[in-house]
């Protein structure tokens, strides 16, 4: 497909958001049609979806495999929805997150069957792959600091955010071991570093994608 399909990875509180919502405005600014997502959501089925993984009390009791099923009907419906036809239109889609959250956080940090996993990522996504992935890397103690800096005036912190400290210690060393995996196209960035620092760092690597 003649778009370009950008993705944003990395655990809670890396800034994910900040830099997805500047990389769209630098490449707007750079006269390119650009889409964000983000996941769960960007569908009317996802953001329903969104809000019983994340913030519904009904959602309090999901067991792993339920959350895994979820992020995948939601993902299945983005893909069909939104990404496949913003990629033929020629687009610069950029999601916050996609399919290495669940290869991670349900595979790697829930300790489900990551060949289960793969294959039905397989399934769902059917060859549909970033071109190139950002991974906003942080260590635990900034994460917990960051974390108590928050300002969430409407839901406060979702349901995977509260997790244990290990389970965010775990999600950290599965991206980490994907990145190692797929060098080509993951691109590990120090979100550590100050907000134009890492937006820097992720213009250097875009600009090479697009030549």
């Amino acid at each position: 497909m003649p778009g370009l399909f950008v993705s944003f990875e990395g655990g809670e509180a890396c800034g994910k958001s900040t830099q997805v919502a500047r990389l769209v405005r630098k490449l707007e600014s750079q006269g390119y049609e650009v889409l964000s997502v983000r996941e769960p959501g960007s569908t009317r089925a996802g953001e329903a979806i969104r809000d019983l993984l994340l913030h519904s009390d009904q959602g309090i009791s999901l067991t792993p495999a339920a959350e895994l099923l979820l992020f995948g009907a939601s993902r299945a419906q983005l893909i069909e929805e939104v990404i496949r036809p913003a990629l033929k239109a020629g687009k610069i889609l950029v999601a916050d997150r996609f399919s290495d959250s669940t290869t991670v956080y349900q595979g790697i940090a829930r300790a489900l069957e990551l060949k289960f996993i793969r294959e039905l990522e397989e399934f769902v996504c059917a060859g549909l792959r970033p071109t190139i992935t950002f991974l906003l890397d942080l260590d635990l103690e900034t994460i917990r600091t960051r974390r108590l800096r928050r300002v969430r005036p409407v839901n406060g912190p979702d349901r995977i955010e509260e997790l244990p400290l290990e389970f965010h210690q775990k999600v950290r060393a599965g991206y980490l071991q994907l990145a190692r995996e797929f060098p080509e196209r993951i691109k590990v960035i120090d979100a550590a570093r100050s907000i134009d620092e890492v937006e820097a760092a992720i213009w250097k690597e875009i600009n090479a994608v697009l030549g």
